[in-house]
């Protein structure tokens, strides 16, 4: 049985041959993308090919991410195909260090148009963890299909609900993101941010750094979660969980940290929702917290040694390897 539920954008990501601007750019790379299909993805490449409800358009892009999709092991139970509109694109431009900035192309594309109900009552009730992101926040009638999926999984299964608000505050009204992520929050048992994403939905303030992670940590839980996963990059990620985190045998709260793994980065891009994937793999396999979060630091190290969210993600036995302090350093 599937144990795993993604939920959220699929798109195309043109990578850029090299670093600098996008003005500066003559050559891109055609990359499947969106941060909830890194997810699903490497998932699968982990070995827990999950369900992914998505929409893309009916057209060679769409169709491109679906075949995509499929080949790396991911259920297409629910990718639902619009023959209404487009499937998003988004530029990429990479600085020196392999950071990422995006260009969206997103005006009334497929994943805006998810709807509430896309995934039945009987689906939900036989997944074990449901994950969704910020993006499909943006719009309607996504946000509302995005909301109705948390809200049911939280009040009627027994799933844990994740979310990961990925900050594209360029994307949303002003003053709508931190408004809408004070509702998600509120709905999520795990939230995993960054202090950028933080700083953008209202957690923290404007110039909030890595360092400051638990402090960010202690807010989120403050706003619902029962673990917060703030990721800090090349420093690796710090987790806090409440007494009420099943993973938590404390009964205290509980702060984990890993100062993650030295390897020569190419492309970042996607290296947050590798995490994702392996702090969820792991978790919902009831590794301790300490495991845990080590092994999302691995497969995120791991990401990011070619360019694409997708091209070097790692499988469960490499990123074990590499926590284990037996893979590539």
């Amino acid at each position: 049985m599937t144990r795993l539920l993604v939920a959220g954008e699929t798109l195309i990501d043109f990578v850029p041959e090299g670093t600098g601007p996008l003005d500066a750019v003559e050559t891109f790379h055609r990359r499947a993308g969106g941060a909830p299909a890194n997810v699903a993805v490497a998932l699968a490449r982990l070995g827990d090919p999950p369900l992914f409800w998505t929409r893309v358009g009916d057209g060679p892009f769409g169709e491109y991410l679906v075949r995509t999709l499929v080949e790396a092991g991911v259920h297409d139970d629910l990718i639902e195909r619009d023959p209404d509109a487009d499937t998003t694109l988004v530029f990429v431009s990479l600085d020196p260090d392999a950071d990422r900035a995006f260009s969206f192309h997103r005006d009334g594309t497929a994943d805006t148009r998810m709807r509430p109900g896309g995934v039945d009552d009987d689906v939900l009730a036989g997944v074990e963890w449901v994950h969704t992101g910020g993006v499909t926040l943006a719009d309607e009638p996504s946000r509302s299909a995005t909301f109705d999926l948390m809200s049911r999984a939280s009040a009627d299964s027994d799933a844990v609900v994740s979310f990961d608000p990925n900050a594209r505050p360029e994307l949303f009204d002003a003053f709508a993101f931190p408004d809408t992520c004070r509702r998600a929050f509120g709905l999520a048992d795990v939230v995993k941010a960054t202090a950028a994403d933080l700083a953008a939905a209202g957690v923290a303030d404007a110039d909030a750094t890595a360092d400051d992670a638990p402090e960010l940590a202690r807010a989120v839980c403050e706003r619902g979660p029962h673990t917060a996963l703030v990721t800090r990059g090349s420093a690796g990620a710090l987790a806090r969980l409440t007494p009420a985190a099943p993973w938590n045998p404390t009964g205290e709260p509980l702060v984990v940290e890993h100062e993650g793994y030295e390897v020569d980065p190419v492309d970042t891009t996607g290296a947050g929702d590798a995490f994702t994937a392996g702090a969820i793999a792991s978790l919902s396999a009831g590794d301790p917290p300490a495991e845990a979060i080590a092994f999302a630091n691995a497969v995120a190290s791991q990401s990011t040694t070619a360019k694409g969210a997708m091209a070097a993600l790692p499988t469960r036995s490499e990123a074990t390897a590499l926590r284990d302090g037996d893979g590539p350093a």
